[in-house]
């Protein structure tokens, strides 16, 4: 078919390689703008935007999809449909309009379950055991649109996100190469969403890290695990952040009030229900260490108190 591909994460990357793989004419690359990172702020190019470079992909990047110069530019391709995933943007039916075919779309859920801008991670976080792919129909409202195919798979107990977003991507490849198969035979039918069973997926926010002891052990655990790499998990300890880095949960009871440490060497913490122990830390202005060199360099006690909880 001859397409545009709008992505812009890593999530997307597999997808653009399997439509260019199979023989799909791929008109025109569609991702975000460069964005200053890292600490010297230089200007870096999404991972869509580099992999497309080395396909040899022409790459539009505007500012706005929405904006009528992006608009005609779009329009002036006539693709006969469309593909995306993780752009970043709200897609206007405007855009949704051009191409005969509409827009197909590679969602890291199975929706309706886990609508928005991160279903991956907050799979992980809301202790999902089960997750996948599901490529859709676009319409103009928040992943509302006609489902068209599934996949589906387990998350391990100790996947972090990064780990099961590279996995599911790889899923979303091919679902979409069976997806645009099926639609060009007419063999798909589309199914409606169940409004019902929605649940939401919010853009993540630092303030998402920070760690809640009252919770038990194994939420705490989920959430390390779900907001890996950003924005991680976080707690306060004398006056000062310190990101978590790796933990596990233990067998042991909590003994204590939430975010006491329970024991030292090795570093257990007290939850709400449960115990979590330490393994790895990262303290404010400081490298990554052990829970043990961290232990020794605070000079920590037992029932000193991890977190700044409010009443």
């Amino acid at each position: 078919m001859r397409l545009v591909y709008l992505g812009t994460p890593a999530f997307a990357v597999p997808t653009l390689e399997r439509l260019v793989a199979t023989g799909h004419e791929v008109l025109t690359v569609v991702t975000q703008p460069d964005r200053p990172r890292g600490r010297g702020q230089e200007a870096a190019a999404p991972p869509v935007k580099q992999a497309a470079i080395l396909l040899g992909l022409p790459v539009y990047q505007p500012e706005r999809i929405r904006r009528p110069e992006a608009l005609e530019r779009l329009r002036s391709l006539a693709p006969e449909i469309m593909v995306v995933a993780g752009y970043g943007q709200i897609i206007p039916q405007a855009v949704i309009d051009l191409a005969p075919r509409g827009i197909v779309n590679v969602h890291g859920s199975l929706l309706p379950k886990y609508r928005g801008a991160a279903p991956i991670q907050w799979a992980i976080v809301n202790g999902e055991t089960r997750t996948g792919v599901t490529t859709m129909q676009i319409d103009a409202g928040l992943d509302t649109g006609d489902m068209l195919l599934k996949a589906e798979t387990s998350i391990e107990p100790e996947e972090i996100a990064i780990e099961l977003s590279a996995r599911l991507a790889q899923m979303g490849a091919e679902l979409l190469i069976e997806t645009l198969e099926g639609l060009a035979r007419g063999s798909i039918v589309p199914a409606k969403q169940d409004a019902a069973l929605a649940t939401y997926a919010p853009i993540l926010k630092k303030e998402d890290g920070l760690i809640d002891w009252r919770q038990s052990a194994e939420a705490i655990h989920n959430r390390a695990r779900g907001l890996q790499p950003w924005p991680g998990v976080y707690t306060r300890f004398r006056g000062h952040t310190v990101q978590i880095r790796k933990i596990r949960v233990t067998a042991s009871p909590a003994k204590l009030p939430p975010g006491h440490i329970v024991s030292v060497k090795p570093l257990y913490v007290s939850c709400g229900v449960g115990t979590i122990e330490l393994l790895e830390v990262q303290p404010e202005g400081r490298k990554r260490m052990s829970a043990a060199d961290f232990a020794n360099g605070q000079r920590l006690n037992e029932n000193d108190i991890l977190g700044e909880l409010s009443n």
